[in-house]
């Protein structure tokens, strides 16, 4: 029979292996994911009618993208019931082949000129598939890595892998950036544009290689040595018993949904559409951002363990809606005023890193993996896949609506810091594992 790791211990090899291999396989599924936002506009002038309205084509650009982020409770909620029943490592490799397919795939594809009204369609597909993909996938790391770490290092995994999930963005940015100003608009739309998708197709099979050396998780030996692996649906499970534990989570996702979603992966349109920013300088800027928010996540990871929750959530949202109102009101600017502002708001939309602090530790062992994937999913699909088309529409009356609304978020974090669920400090997963899977 396997034992339980430690409860306190400094990260080991292993650990520093596991955390390392994880956070970039993350990277590179996570730029899959989000390669598409930073061409939406190229994409939507190639995918659908050139007659359309530039905003309606951008909305409906918005309402494919989040057609991925509809799908993704299909796929977590599969994806993490076989997490549960035959183990977190599996489930972990299958979401990254899942996504790499698609990407590659969508890089191919003819567009509306040549297919017509089977472009959007083949696209919408596609997108639906990257999703389901995505959907198994963080809440799959997130597990896998705290069940890893010992109880003192909790915050330092989760926010370690998170940073490795925005990395993924970073390079997303980064490719954009190199793709803008390598190439002229013409040759973007022309083909350019569908380089970082074959990219990514190629990232996501390196990944796939990668998790072939992790090792299944301690607890999840555990459970299975004694028998401890829920009989009936995990989900079914989660619902009755630990329904406080999933609006909390489900809480907690939407405010990281409108960090993540609004801040860094909807202002680069925002800033060129409606800021009239050139497209170099924005993608600068939200290069520089994401590269903070990276720095963020595993700060407030550390702080976390060390503070706590609670006072954790209060100082970084805190911050957020501070910071992303100085951002969006003081837009345009010039450029150094942008960089800043704009970065340093992405460093305290690290703050979501107790996002995960918390949501994993509100789980029992036997049903973890699905709690948190149903919450996380389900949550970013409303919140997260709506967003972009509720600000597309907001912003007809109000340019400052991307400001508002993570203003209005932030708030909701620095309320959810007092609930008691989201405050309370715990022991290890590892340390309760008798108590939880009994």
């Amino acid at each position: 029979m396997t034992t339980a790791q430690p409860a306190h211990r400094p990260l080991n090899r292993d650990d520093l292996r596991t955390l390392t291999l994880s956070a970039l396989g993350g990277a590179l599924e996570f730029y899959d994911f989000v390669i598409y936002v930073f061409f939406a506009a190229v994409i939507g002038t190639l995918f659908f009618p050139p007659d359309m309205p530039d905003w309606l084509r951008l909305l409906q650009t918005f309402g494919i993208f989040a057609a991925g982020y509809l799908a993704r409770p299909l796929g977590g909620i599969i994806i993490a019931h076989f997490g549960d029943k035959l183990g977190r490592k599996k489930m972990f490799t299958l979401s990254i082949f899942l996504m790499a397919v698609p990407t590659l795939a969508i890089g191919l594809m003819p567009t509306y000129a040549s297919i017509g009204i089977a472009a959007p369609l083949l696209l919408l597909l596609f997108r639906v598939m990257q999703g389901a993909a995505i959907g198994g996938e963080v809440p799959g790391a997130w597990v896998f890595v705290a069940e890893h770490a010992p109880a003192n290092r909790t915050g330092v995994a989760v926010g370690t892998l998170t940073a490795g999930l925005t990395a993924g963005i970073l390079l997303g940015s980064l490719v954009a950036t190199a793709i803008n100003t390598r190439y002229s608009p013409e040759d973007v739309a022309g083909y350019a544009w569908r380089i970082p998708f074959i990219l990514g197709g190629v990232f996501g099979f390196f990944a796939v290689y990668l998790r072939r050396f992790l090792e299944e998780t301690p607890i999840f030996k555990e459970l299975h040595a004694q028998r401890a692996i829920a009989d009936e649906l995990p989900l079914k499970a989660t619902l009755r018993n630990h329904i406080g534990a999933v609006v909390v989570s489900m809480l907690l996702t939407w405010v990281l949904s409108a960090a993540i979603v609004v801040v860094i992966l909807f202002t680069p349109t925002y800033l060129q559409k409606v800021q009239h920013i050139v497209p170099a300088l924005a993608l600068q800027a939200n290069s520089l951002a994401t590269l903070a928010l990276t720095l963020g996540c595993i700060v407030f990871g550390a702080a976390a363990d060390r503070f706590g929750a609670r006072a954790t959530m209060i100082v970084g949202f805190i911050g957020l809606l501070a910071s992303s109102y100085h951002f969006y009101t003081g837009l345009p600017g010039d450029a150094g005023n942008l960089l800043f502002s704009y970065g340093l708001t992405g460093f305290f939309v690290g703050a979501i890193a107790t996002v995960p602090f918390v949501a994993v530790r509100a789980f029992p062992a036997a049903v973890r993996f699905t709690g948190l994937s149903f919450s996380y999913n389900v949550a970013y699909a409303i919140f997260g896949g709506l967003t972009p088309m509720l600000l597309t529409l907001w912003l007809q009356k109000d340019p400052l609506a991307p400001g508002h609304y993570v203003a209005a978020l932030a708030v909701l974090g620095i309320a959810l810091a007092f609930v008691p669920l989201a405050g309370r400090k715990t022991t290890s997963p590892a340390a309760k594992l008798a108590g939880e899977s009994a």
